[in-house]
């Protein structure tokens, strides 16, 4: 199977931070995607609600961010460009192989992709674009907790659940 993601790749290049997380999994993109997405232990809501108090201390605008996809369910995972699950907003996808998605705040863009790269292996790349310098300090506080959400909704995302 083609694993090369075009705009991944021109965001990599031109992104401040690039992370890539690789699992395997024996579920089908959609499943992956519903479970990594709909993720949202207690913990993690509680860390959403801290970043927003952060947000707001460095007087940047942010949208009021609460993990999960609201149960959202393998079938409803859109594709198409521009719609939102959560607060991401679909940029690319295609089907049975990846999609990008994206969040966009007052200083900073970030950007993940979930790649079938074939025989049940996926990719988790999360790519970072800093619009502020107020950016560069928010993720500088963040980036510690960033590979623990990630490895916990690829781990979500690999045992297909999505109403967890």
């Amino acid at each position: 199977m083609d694993t090369d993601v075009a705009a991944l790749r021109t965001l990599s290049d031109t992104g401040d931070f690039t992370d890539t997380l690789r699992v395997r999994a024996s579920v089908g993109l959609r499943t992956f995607v519903a479970g990594a997405l709909g993720w949202a232990p207690g913990w993690l809501r509680f860390l959403y609600w801290t970043r927003g108090v952060f947000a707001r201390m460095l007087r940047t605008a942010h949208p009021v961010v609460r993990p999960g996809s609201g149960g959202m369910r393998p079938e409803d995972v859109p594709f198409t460009p521009g719609r939102r699950i959560g607060f991401f907003s679909v940029v690319e996808g295609v089907e049975d192989h990846h999609l990008l998605l994206a969040a966009s705040d007052s200083h900073l863009a970030a950007y993940l992709a979930i790649v079938a790269d074939g025989d049940d292996r996926y990719r988790m790349v999360t790519v970072i674009r800093y619009l502020h310098w107020t950016g560069r300090l928010y993720f500088l506080v963040i980036r510690p907790f960033h590979w623990l959400v990630v490895r916990g909704m690829a781990r979500a995302g690999a045992r297909g659940r999505w109403n967890t």
